[in-house]
């Protein structure tokens, strides 16, 4: 398929809640495709199907070489200390602002076949995994920052060149 633009910040579809997605529909290994070919774009760690304008529940994801997918997925767990990590987003493109995280996440969905799909782990993958599943359930990390923080947000972006 093909790499897809990425959806920016003021798209409708970036603030809606996806719906399941068929792993046995005929489009669906197609907006995969397309999900993996979006996220192989050095420096992204995850892509979901809101950010290509697609408001379905799927995304991809790309940590330290490990290219994947997952559809429907559901974050079921998350643990440890939470702690500020600074993040951006690619459909908020060239701010980076401090975000609690939890350092350990699991999330669990399937794959085109209908087998289960579990993703685990710790650090930059536990970031992404709640990052993404955050965007299915239309929210932006700017969503999860502080007052003060979310509002500079706010100002860079009505200020940027993108907006």
């Amino acid at each position: 398929m093909a790499e897809r633009a990425i959806r920016i910040f003021g798209d409708p579809v970036l603030k809606s809640v996806c719906r399941p997605v068929d792993p046995a529909d005929p489009g669906t290994a197609g907006l995969v495709a397309d999900l993996v070919d979006s996220v192989t774009i050095p420096g992204r760690a995850g892509v979901a199907a809101n950010q290509i304008g697609v408001d379905q529940r799927a995304f991809s994801y790309n940590i330290d070489g490990d290219i994947g997918y997952v559809l429907n997925p559901v974050l079921v767990e998350v643990s440890g200390e939470p702690e500020m990590i600074n993040e951006g987003c690619l459909s908020v493109p060239d701010l980076w602002y401090p975000v609690l995280r939890y350092p350990h996440a699991r999330v669990e969905g399937v794959d085109l076949e209908g087998n289960p799909v579990v993703l685990e782990g710790d650090g930059l993958l536990a970031q992404a995994l709640q990052h993404e599943t955050d965007h299915l359930d239309g929210k932006l990390y700017l969503d999860r920052l502080d007052r003060e923080n979310r509002g500079k947000a706010y100002r860079q972006i009505r200020e940027s060149d993108w907006f």
